[in-house]
């Protein structure tokens, strides 16, 4: 910790040109609008200046090389996402230890064969896999490629048998859904307007549903669907074997509505499912019968049952009741019902009968976290990926007639890492409110815990997100290999505890999100985990938002934060990019009741002059297309021109990145490493490298 360097980080000018402008009623004014421009000659001017000024105080951090050097072995640990089965093929994602970006494989009579390799691609590694859907025959794979972490994909066809792509490819498929017709001649899926289509600003919204015949021309593709919402996001799902099509409509990460259509009819007419109903909605179908998961009166959600024939509402039968523990997540396999619940935010899964009776539950490798489960095209195969604080990401195989649990593919630990030797702990401390909010901490089990020791906080608190125990990136094992201690509360806003802790953290309680992990930082200086002086926050995207909310509100508290990819001026965020869509999450400053909540907390409007706040790391790319930079850029400069400079404020743009999606190793390693530098330096700890 440098505080005895009094005002030695005096960062760079930027240039104040002030726009004042009422809002609801509140004047405001912001010295950085000219920021915002990120295609501007002036913002890349400016950009390369700070980027200047961070690498002269990161690249030369004692240590550095040999951080890289670890974070080079602790990055080469694989990982596994869960399989899908398609005729007799396996599909799934995977890396290994020497593999840039991660890999689509398929798997034919027990030998594994890479299909797309996004490291063949392009020079510098920064062409990314977005999505994939094999067809139903398994013989063709749909896929998303985009460049340099833009996630604006472009599709295109494999045929796995020669390798090649087919003619077909279709642009502007960000984040697409697909589902294939059942003889894989073509398949319905989602695309967005074409750029000049539609007013500016506009192509990030307006999701439609096209039919894709193979080989046709993209003109040919037939509209299928739109929702009168132009900010709702589509999942698709073919039922009863091609004649119906059913289009789960998101409207936010609170409220889904489910359409339905007997598309062999000459003129298909979509049908809503859950008028009025205002929860959210998921649904599975098999053998003539869907069964859809909903929160409707049920914050824990339950399952209802009805005929795909005649799936109004009226006719829907719960066969399974809320229970004490969230229900995340149902698949039909074969005859039974899969649901993955979680039990104070760690996964368990339950099996039953297609009518809702319990059957048995799939002893899991430890407490950790499930990801899927995936269908299979075998009747008694359960396939989905496990993870802890102390395993990578393994992908299993449950045979449910055998009750036997196998490892469909894994990758080591990586060398010197020891994972009898991590300690994790669940506990329970109470927020601002009163309200009790878990917490895993995690250490090596050999560390003498006292208030000495450094401490990384990180949380999200949003969107419905569950934060559950996963193996992480390198940096959580460089970081316990120092002797720090992590620290993850399962803040208000996220999943973990159902849809009313969700709405406990958003829009009018976003608030108490950030109360909540404040009072993990209290908690942890209280019970002798550390001081405020070695206490490290960090957070990305929605956690980024934390971050700048925790150090304005109690800059007291924190030495260190890493803030990355944020959200941070909460009263234009809706005005660029895909924002528009996270309004029914945080709110918009448009409307006078909303503007009260989020002006309240916006971190970008609560710096002030002279105060000294925590040593801070701000990082973003300069593709990002989810979060603007702009909001890094802002907040950045005004921190540096009001911060008391007996700290630094630095803030890391990454070129030819985005918001993390499909960031090659070679980059993470670079990111990881500086970041760790940074954070040693200023807990005074660059000796322990």
């Amino acid at each position: 910790m440098l505080d005895k360097e009094v005002n030695q980080f005096e960062a760079p000018y930027t240039t104040q040109v002030p726009v004042t402008e009422v809002v609801q009623g509140v004047e405001i004014t912001d010295p950085y609008r000219w920021l915002e421009n990120g295609e501007s000659v002036e913002v890349r001017a400016w950009t390369e200046t700070q980027n200047t000024y961070t690498r002269s105080w990161l690249e030369t951090r004692p240590g550095l090389s040999e951080l890289k050097a670890r974070l080079s072995q602790l990055l080469k640990v694989g990982f596994v996402y869960p399989p899908i089965r398609k005729a007799k093929r396996y599909f799934f994602i995977s890396r290994s230890g020497a593999q840039n970006q991660a890999v689509l494989y398929v798997r034919e009579n027990g030998e594994d064969k890479p299909l797309i390799d996004p490291a063949t691609l392009s020079e510098d590694g920064t062409i990314a896999l977005d999505w994939w859907h094999p067809s139903e025959n398994g013989e063709l794979v749909a896929y998303g490629l985009s460049e340099g972490g833009s996630e604006l994909s472009t599709l295109y066809i494999l045929d796995i048998a020669t390798g090649k792509n087919l003619s077909d490819s279709i642009a502007f498929t960000r984040f697409c859904n697909l589902a294939w017709l059942p003889d894989s001649s073509g398949f319905y899926y989602t695309r967005f307007p074409e750029p000049g289509s539609v007013p500016a600003g506009e192509e990030f919204y307006n999701l439609k549903v096209f039919l894709h015949k193979l080989d046709d021309a993209v003109g040919q593709d037939i509209l299928i669907f739109q929702d009168s919402d132009p900010q709702a996001g589509l999942e698709l799902l073919l039922a009863d074997n091609g004649r119906y099509l059913l289009v789960t409509v998101a409207h936010s990460w609170a409220v889904t509505d489910l359409y339905w259509a007997d598309i062999q009819q000459p003129e298909p007419v979509f049908s809503k499912l859950t008028e009025g109903l205002q929860s959210l909605n998921l649904v599975e179908e098999s053998n003539g019968y869907l069964y859809i998961l909903t929160n409707r009166g049920a914050p824990r959600f339950r399952v209802f049952k009805t005929s795909v024939a005649t799936p109004a509402f009226e006719n829907w039968r719960e066969i399974i009741p809320e229970g004490e523990h969230p229900l995340q997540n149902l698949k039909v396999i074969g005859q039974q019902l899969v649901g993955i619940f979680l039990h104070n935010a760690i996964s368990r899964i339950t099996l039953y009968d297609l009518e809702g009776k319990p059957e048995k539950d799939v002893e899991l490798p430890a407490l950790g976290t499930v990801y899927g489960p995936m269908n299979s095209s075998k009747e008694d195969e359960l396939l989905f990926s496990f993870t802890s604080f102390a395993y990578p990401i393994t992908a299993y195989s449950y045979h449910i007639g055998k009750e036997q649990l196998e490892i469909f593919k894994a990758h080591p630990n990586p060398p010197g890492f020891d994972p009898s030797n991590i300690a994790v702990k669940q506990v329970w401390y109470n927020s601002k409110d009163g309200t009790p909010v878990s917490m895993f901490i995690v250490h090596k089990a050999d560390l003498t815990v006292n208030e000495q020791c450094p401490v990384w906080l990180t949380g999200y608190g949003g969107f419905n997100v569950s934060r559950t125990p996963e193996y992480g990136s390198g940096w959580l094992r460089l970081w316990l290999e120092q002797g720090g201690i992590f620290a993850l509360p399962n803040l208000r806003g996220g999943g973990e505890y159902g849809e009313k802790w969700h709405e406990g953290g958003m829009l009018g309680n976003k608030q108490n999100t950030f109360d909540d992990f404040i009072a993990a930082g209290e908690w942890l200086i209280a019970n002798n985990y550390t001081n405020s002086t070695r206490l490290v926050i960090q957070g990305g995207s929605n956690g980024g938002l934390l971050v700048g909310a925790a150090i304005t509100q109690r800059p007291d508290l924190f030495q260190v934060a890493i803030c990355q990819v944020p959200l941070l001026d909460m009263i234009r965020y809706h005005l660029f990019l895909i924002a528009r869509i996270w309004i029914p999450e945080y709110g918009s400053s448009e409307d006078s009741e909303q503007f009260q909540w989020m002006y309240a907390y916006s971190p970008y409007h609560h710096v002030k002059d002279g105060q000294k706040y925590p040593a801070t790391l701000i990082t973003t790319g300069e593709s990002d297309g989810r979060v603007d930079p702009l909001h890094a850029r802002k907040m950045a400069a005004l921190l540096q021109a009001k911060a008391d400079k007996t700290r630094p404020i630095l803030i890391r743009i990454e070129t030819r990145a985005g918001h993390g999606q499909g960031k090659p190793v070679s980059k993470m390693v670079d990111e990881q490493a500086e970041i760790m530098a940074f954070v040693l330096w200023q807990l005074g700890l660059e000796k322990a490298v």
